[in-house]
């Protein structure tokens, strides 16, 4: 049985950082695609959403969501939630093109990419399965663009 993808919005709610939302929900879908495509040890909460926002936002506010439900300090550069809210701090992708010699628009997709790695039920929270989410994320990226 084919993955329905859900329907992706992407919406810019910071100013410091110049968004082309349009592109990066195109992305989006292709990459979302892409995931539904992978083989899996469980089940994908991405296949079972309707809907999945994408939400670019200030250091500030997602230092906040961070502190809030992670109980961790600081930005961070995206969050992801089960029930398909996928939170990018905007400032921390212009900071992390700088030093990793990226584009903003393409650190932008690599956060869009992870966080739906993570509504398929992938996880890095072990160097293991971080490296092997890294490496599924280079594949994806490179099969993506717009």
């Amino acid at each position: 049985m084919k993955a329905t993808i859900p329907k992706i919005s992407v919406r810019n709610l910071q100013r410091r950082i110049e968004v082309n939302v349009v592109d990066l929900e195109k992305f989006a879908r292709k990459a979302a695609k892409l995931c539904l495509a992978l083989p899996r040890e469980k089940n994908s909460d991405l296949e079972q959403l309707p809907e999945v926002s994408v939400l670019i936002v200030s250091d500030r506010q997602i230092a906040a969501i961070h502190k809030k439900f992670m109980n961790e300090p600081g930005p961070t550069d995206v969050i992801t939630f089960q029930h398909g809210e996928i939170f990018i701090s905007g400032e921390m992708a212009k900071r992390n093109a700088q030093r990793f010699e990226n584009s903003v628009e393409n650190e932008l997709r690599l956060y869009i990419v992870h966080g739906l790695l993570h509504l398929c039920g992938f996880d890095d929270r072990d160097p293991e399965n971080a490296k092997k989410m890294e490496e599924i994320q280079r594949k994806i990226m490179a099969k993506s663009v717009v």
